[in-house]
């Protein structure tokens, strides 16, 4: 993955209303769990743009700078104890699935939404705003 995809705010802010836009379709949510630290700013601008006032995060780390993790390596931390039907779980890249896939073992009522989701994770995710190809992303706040 040599070239990359540069995603400047107006394009991101554009592409999480998108995403917004999707789950009203779906159903109305209560909660937002904020996958940190990517999906910090897209469950921020999701909150506003559904109406949600409870958010909380969890702490994932999938990746050392450019290199992603073993699967057993992945680590989740100060994780919130339960998530129902009206959770959203928001992060702003599904780039192998890996992630999402931990996440819905964990909380297997929640919801999972992306900003975006390569082909080859396009499943992982329960709602996906755009699709990209598989290059690195390179994000407004990188």
């Amino acid at each position: 993955m040599t070239e990359k995809i540069f995603i400047d705010w107006p394009t991101f802010h554009q592409d999480v209303r998108t995403l917004a836009q999707k789950i009203r379709t779906r159903q109305k949510f209560e909660r937002i769990i904020a996958v940190s630290r990517g999906g910090l700013i897209p469950a921020g601008i999701l909150a506003y743009e559904l109406g949600i006032r409870d958010c909380t995060a969890l702490n994932v780390c999938s990746y050392d700078d450019e290199q992603a993790r073993s699967s057993q390596d992945i680590e989740i931390s100060s994780a919130p104890l339960s998530a129902d039907a009206q959770t959203l779980i928001v992060d702003d890249l599904s780039d192998s699935g890996r992630t999402l896939k931990l996440l819905q073992k964990s909380y297997p009522q929640a919801v999972t939404a992306v900003v975006y989701a390569k082909q080859q994770s396009l499943s992982a995710a329960d709602i996906v705003g755009r699709q990209l190809p598989d290059r690195w992303v390179v994000f407004p706040w990188d």
